[in-house]
């Protein structure tokens, strides 16, 4: 069988292969690639909320065909963001609005915290209070058993 002719333009070196390897190797390890920031969410305040509501029912009221559409892509939001601030507005007015910290309610109110901690150490310090009171009756009987006569506290003047 002969062999098939070689193309005079293409050579096939051995380390062809080895150098498409260390490309590679060199595009994973990142140092030549940008690192770019994430965007952040939008955050849109009450007021903000209101006038958004208030322009769609101006767009609806006008009867115009797409007003609604193109007011939503002139602002940039979904209409579920607006239907959920018309739910919250019907509900809430603008106080049902105004945005709210993420995360469990807490339980009790700060005033309520700093009267639980107040409580929590009366009780520690009156039981405190109750062995010292048990100790000094102690040393009292035992004063007495033995009978050692009890210092004299020093009169105040």
């Amino acid at each position: 069988m002969p062999k098939p002719p070689q193309v005079p333009d293409r050579k096939l070196a051995p380390d062809d292969g080895e150098a498409e390897r260390k490309q590679r190797e060199s595009s994973r390890d990142g140092a030549s690639q940008e690192s770019v920031q994430g965007k952040t969410r939008r955050q849109f305040s009450a007021s903000e909320k209101l006038r958004l509501v208030k322009a769609a029912e101006a767009a609806l009221s006008s009867g115009e065909r797409g007003a609604l559409e193109a007011l939503l892509r002139q602002e940039g939001i979904y209409s579920s963001q607006l239907s959920a601030w018309r739910q919250q507005f019907g509900t809430g007015g603008k106080a049902g609005l105004a945005s709210r910290t993420p995360g469990r309610k807490p339980k009790h109110s700060t005033g309520d915290r700093e009267l639980l901690a107040v409580t929590k150490q009366n009780e520690i310090l009156q039981r405190k209070l109750r062995v010292a009171e048990a100790l000094i009756a102690l040393q009292k009987k035992l004063h007495e058993v033995l009978g050692l006569a009890l210092p004299e506290p020093p009169e105040e003047s």
